[in-house]
């Protein structure tokens, strides 16, 4: 699993690549930290590249996304396979997230 950071036109993006299991989560929820100061920053979380998330991986974003809107931010998903919005429907993700 592997995460690149960018910061463009005011936004924060991550982008994700691999596989967001249990194993990765420790991981990839440390890489997700500069994402937390968001405040004044909307949050694009890109997953063309994400093969697949695991309830620790859907953990992770949940989590931004709660202190994201205590902050004022708004967190959007990119970008996402058929098969991974199949996931985040199956769990009432899509009720929660912005998909672009």
């Amino acid at each position: 699993m592997n995460t690149t950071f960018e910061e463009k036109d005011g936004k924060y993006i991550m982008h994700f690549e691999g596989r967001l299991d249990t194993a990765a989560s420790i991981k990839t929820e440390q890489e997700m930290k500069v994402l937390y100061d968001c405040e004044g920053h909307d949050i694009i979380l890109d997953c063309e590249k994400l093969e697949y998330i695991s309830s620790s991986g859907l953990r992770l974003f949940l989590s931004l996304l709660k202190g994201a809107k205590t902050k004022g931010s708004k967190v959007s998903v990119a970008h996402i396979s058929d098969s991974l919005r199949q996931v985040f429907a199956m769990t009432g993700f899509t009720h929660l997230f912005e998909f672009v």
